[in-house]
Protein backbone atom coordinates (compact mmCIF):
# COMPACT_ATOMS: atom_id res chain seq x y z
CA UNK A 1 0.00 0.00 0.00
CA UNK A 2 2.89 2.43 -0.55
CA UNK A 3 2.48 5.98 -2.44
CA UNK A 4 5.07 4.89 -5.07
CA UNK A 5 2.76 2.18 -6.25
CA UNK A 6 -0.23 4.09 -6.15
CA UNK A 7 1.65 6.52 -8.16
CA UNK A 8 2.84 4.07 -10.81
CA UNK A 9 -0.68 3.05 -11.16
CA UNK A 10 -2.33 6.46 -11.56
CA UNK A 11 -0.17 7.46 -14.95
CA UNK A 12 -1.49 9.62 -17.41
CA UNK A 13 -3.22 7.02 -19.86
CA UNK A 14 -5.07 5.70 -17.12
CA UNK A 15 -6.41 8.88 -16.08
CA UNK A 16 -7.65 9.84 -19.22
CA UNK A 17 -9.02 6.50 -19.79
CA UNK A 18 -10.87 6.87 -16.23
CA UNK A 19 -11.66 10.55 -16.76
CA UNK A 20 -13.31 9.87 -20.46
CA UNK A 21 -14.94 6.79 -19.00
CA UNK A 22 -16.73 8.39 -15.87
CA UNK A 23 -17.80 11.35 -18.29
CA UNK A 24 -19.41 8.88 -20.81
CA UNK A 25 -20.95 6.62 -18.14
CA UNK A 26 -22.62 10.00 -16.63
CA UNK A 27 -23.98 11.00 -20.00
CA UNK A 28 -25.32 7.01 -20.69
CA UNK A 29 -27.11 7.97 -17.05
CA UNK A 30 -28.22 10.98 -17.97
CA UNK A 31 -29.98 10.17 -21.25
CA UNK A 32 -31.61 7.12 -19.49
CA UNK A 33 -33.03 9.52 -17.23
CA UNK A 34 -34.07 12.67 -19.02
CA UNK A 35 -35.87 10.15 -21.77
CA UNK A 36 -37.38 7.90 -19.27
CA UNK A 37 -35.45 4.46 -20.84
CA UNK A 38 -35.42 2.52 -17.33
CA UNK A 39 -39.02 3.50 -16.13
CA UNK A 40 -41.36 0.77 -15.94
CA UNK A 41 -45.36 1.07 -14.58
CA UNK A 42 -46.05 1.23 -11.43
CA UNK A 43 -47.55 -2.01 -11.15
CA UNK A 44 -44.55 -3.81 -12.54
CA UNK A 45 -41.97 -5.72 -10.10
CA UNK A 46 -38.82 -6.09 -12.20
CA UNK A 47 -37.80 -2.18 -12.68
CA UNK A 48 -35.28 -1.73 -15.49
CA UNK A 49 -33.32 0.94 -14.00
CA UNK A 50 -31.82 -2.06 -11.70
CA UNK A 51 -30.01 -2.87 -14.80
CA UNK A 52 -28.13 0.34 -14.94
CA UNK A 53 -26.68 -0.50 -11.75
CA UNK A 54 -26.20 -3.88 -12.64
CA UNK A 55 -24.58 -3.93 -16.34
CA UNK A 56 -21.90 -1.44 -15.51
CA UNK A 57 -20.70 -4.30 -12.85
CA UNK A 58 -20.41 -7.24 -14.75
CA UNK A 59 -18.47 -4.91 -17.37
CA UNK A 60 -15.82 -4.23 -14.04
CA UNK A 61 -15.74 -7.69 -13.46
CA UNK A 62 -15.35 -8.76 -17.04
CA UNK A 63 -12.40 -6.55 -17.93
CA UNK A 64 -10.85 -7.74 -14.34
CA UNK A 65 -11.18 -11.54 -15.57
CA UNK A 66 -9.66 -10.77 -19.19
CA UNK A 67 -7.33 -7.86 -18.76
CA UNK A 68 -3.87 -8.13 -16.80
CA UNK A 69 -3.74 -4.52 -17.41
CA UNK A 70 -6.51 -3.73 -15.47
CA UNK A 71 -5.90 -6.47 -12.95
CA UNK A 72 -2.51 -4.39 -12.55
CA UNK A 73 -4.14 -1.27 -12.08
CA UNK A 74 -6.72 -2.26 -9.92
CA UNK A 75 -4.16 -4.74 -7.42
CA UNK A 76 -2.05 -1.72 -6.73
CA UNK A 77 -3.73 0.97 -5.80
CA UNK A 78 -4.32 2.26 -1.81
CA UNK A 79 -6.53 0.22 0.11
CA UNK A 80 -7.06 3.03 2.63
CA UNK A 81 -8.08 5.42 -0.77
CA UNK A 82 -10.79 2.90 -2.01
CA UNK A 83 -12.26 2.07 1.59
CA UNK A 84 -12.26 6.41 2.54
CA UNK A 85 -14.14 6.98 -1.19
CA UNK A 86 -17.08 5.14 0.78
CA UNK A 87 -17.02 8.37 2.89
CA UNK A 88 -18.88 10.05 0.58
CA UNK A 89 -21.88 7.59 0.89
CA UNK A 90 -23.52 10.14 3.52
CA UNK A 91 -24.77 11.33 0.69
CA UNK A 92 -27.22 9.11 1.29
CA UNK A 93 -28.61 11.57 4.12
CA UNK A 94 -30.49 12.82 1.09
CA UNK A 95 -32.68 10.68 0.62
CA UNK A 96 -34.50 11.31 4.30
CA UNK A 97 -34.62 14.72 3.37
CA UNK A 98 -36.65 14.01 -0.12
CA UNK A 99 -38.97 11.56 2.32
CA UNK A 100 -39.31 14.86 4.40
CA UNK A 101 -40.39 16.46 1.05
CA UNK A 102 -42.95 14.24 0.25
CA UNK A 103 -40.78 13.24 -2.39
CA UNK A 104 -39.60 9.36 -1.77
CA UNK A 105 -41.55 6.79 0.57
CA UNK A 106 -40.39 6.30 3.52
CA UNK A 107 -40.13 2.61 3.22
CA UNK A 108 -36.92 3.36 0.53
CA UNK A 109 -35.34 6.44 1.78
CA UNK A 110 -35.08 5.02 5.74
CA UNK A 111 -33.65 1.70 4.41
CA UNK A 112 -31.24 3.13 1.83
CA UNK A 113 -30.44 6.53 3.75
CA UNK A 114 -29.69 5.27 6.99
CA UNK A 115 -27.57 2.18 5.75
CA UNK A 116 -25.61 4.40 3.22
CA UNK A 117 -24.79 7.49 5.93
CA UNK A 118 -23.86 4.32 8.32
CA UNK A 119 -21.45 3.38 5.63
CA UNK A 120 -20.14 6.40 5.19
CA UNK A 121 -19.07 7.37 8.97
CA UNK A 122 -17.67 4.01 9.64
CA UNK A 123 -15.10 4.41 6.65
CA UNK A 124 -12.93 6.94 8.36
CA UNK A 125 -12.58 4.90 11.36
CA UNK A 126 -11.62 1.43 8.93
CA UNK A 127 -9.13 3.64 7.44
CA UNK A 128 -7.43 4.44 10.66
CA UNK A 129 -7.42 1.05 11.52
CA UNK A 130 -6.26 -0.07 8.67
CA UNK A 131 -3.24 2.99 8.76
CA UNK A 132 -1.96 1.84 12.34
CA UNK A 133 -1.99 -1.98 10.90
CA UNK A 134 -1.73 -2.74 7.37
CA UNK A 135 -2.05 -6.49 8.50
CA UNK A 136 -5.97 -5.56 9.38
CA UNK A 137 -6.53 -5.47 5.72
CA UNK A 138 -6.30 -9.07 5.47
CA UNK A 139 -9.01 -9.37 8.40
CA UNK A 140 -12.55 -10.83 8.85
CA UNK A 141 -13.57 -7.15 9.95
CA UNK A 142 -12.29 -5.23 7.31
CA UNK A 143 -13.76 -7.71 4.44
CA UNK A 144 -17.12 -7.69 7.10
CA UNK A 145 -17.20 -3.66 6.42
CA UNK A 146 -17.21 -4.65 3.07
CA UNK A 147 -19.77 -7.07 2.67
CA UNK A 148 -22.00 -4.63 4.84
CA UNK A 149 -20.93 -1.96 2.23
CA UNK A 150 -22.61 -3.99 -1.06
CA UNK A 151 -25.22 -5.39 1.33
CA UNK A 152 -26.80 -1.84 2.16
CA UNK A 153 -27.25 -1.36 -1.69
CA UNK A 154 -28.76 -4.67 -1.85
CA UNK A 155 -31.36 -3.67 0.84
CA UNK A 156 -31.51 -0.11 -1.16
CA UNK A 157 -32.70 -2.42 -4.09
CA UNK A 158 -35.19 -4.73 -2.56
CA UNK A 159 -36.61 -1.54 -0.57
CA UNK A 160 -37.04 0.50 -4.00
CA UNK A 161 -38.64 -2.22 -5.70
CA UNK A 162 -41.16 -2.77 -2.75
CA UNK A 163 -41.82 1.15 -3.02
CA UNK A 164 -42.54 1.32 -6.44
CA UNK A 165 -46.00 0.99 -6.24
CA UNK A 166 -46.45 -2.67 -7.40
CA UNK A 167 -47.14 -3.42 -4.05
CA UNK A 168 -49.80 -0.67 -2.54
CA UNK A 169 -50.38 -1.25 0.72
CA UNK A 170 -46.55 -0.48 1.35
CA UNK A 171 -46.45 2.70 0.69
CA UNK A 172 -48.47 5.84 1.64
CA UNK A 173 -50.49 7.63 -0.98
CA UNK A 174 -49.43 8.53 -3.97
CA UNK A 175 -44.86 8.86 -3.13
CA UNK A 176 -43.70 5.87 -4.43
CA UNK A 177 -39.98 4.91 -5.24
CA UNK A 178 -40.51 6.28 -8.66
CA UNK A 179 -38.15 9.49 -9.17
CA UNK A 180 -35.40 7.34 -8.65
CA UNK A 181 -35.99 6.32 -12.12
CA UNK A 182 -35.78 9.34 -14.04
CA UNK A 183 -33.53 12.21 -13.84
CA UNK A 184 -31.56 13.41 -11.48
CA UNK A 185 -32.38 11.20 -8.86
CA UNK A 186 -31.54 7.87 -11.56
CA UNK A 187 -27.82 9.14 -11.07
CA UNK A 188 -27.61 7.12 -7.84
CA UNK A 189 -28.93 3.49 -9.09
CA UNK A 190 -27.52 4.41 -12.73
CA UNK A 191 -23.55 5.92 -12.01
CA UNK A 192 -23.37 6.34 -8.02
CA UNK A 193 -24.43 3.20 -6.51
CA UNK A 194 -22.28 1.00 -9.26
CA UNK A 195 -19.03 3.33 -8.79
CA UNK A 196 -19.59 2.41 -4.89
CA UNK A 197 -19.84 -1.20 -5.56
CA UNK A 198 -17.17 -1.62 -7.86
CA UNK A 199 -14.97 0.22 -5.19
CA UNK A 200 -15.73 -2.48 -2.81
CA UNK A 201 -15.20 -5.18 -5.35
CA UNK A 202 -11.82 -3.80 -6.16
CA UNK A 203 -10.82 -4.07 -2.14
CA UNK A 204 -12.29 -7.59 -2.48
CA UNK A 205 -9.87 -8.56 -4.93
CA UNK A 206 -6.98 -6.95 -3.18
CA UNK A 207 -7.78 -8.66 -0.05
CA UNK A 208 -7.68 -11.96 -1.74
CA UNK A 209 -4.55 -11.18 -3.41
CA UNK A 210 -3.15 -10.38 -0.21
CA UNK A 211 -4.35 -13.53 1.52
CA UNK A 212 -2.86 -15.73 -1.00
CA UNK A 213 0.46 -13.41 -0.98
CA UNK A 214 0.55 -14.66 2.90
CA UNK A 215 -0.19 -17.77 2.69
CA UNK A 216 1.74 -19.07 -0.84
CA UNK A 217 5.18 -18.55 1.46
CA UNK A 218 3.62 -20.44 4.34
CA UNK A 219 2.47 -23.39 2.60
CA UNK A 220 6.88 -23.00 0.43
CA UNK A 221 8.23 -23.27 3.92
CA UNK A 222 6.36 -25.97 5.05
CA UNK A 223 7.03 -28.09 2.26
CA UNK A 224 10.54 -27.05 2.50
CA UNK A 225 10.83 -28.43 5.76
Amino acid sequence: MSSTTVTQGWTPAAKIVIGAGLAAWAGIAYVIGITGLATAPETQIFRPIGLTAVVPVVIFVAAYATSARVRDFLLSQDLRALTMLQHWRVIGFAFLLLYAHNVLPGLFAWAAGVGDVLVGLAAPLVVARLTRDPAFARSRRFVTYHALGVLDFVVAVGAATLASGAFPSLVAGPVTAAPMEVWPLNLFPSLIVPVFIILHLAVFLQVRALRRAVSVPATATVQTA
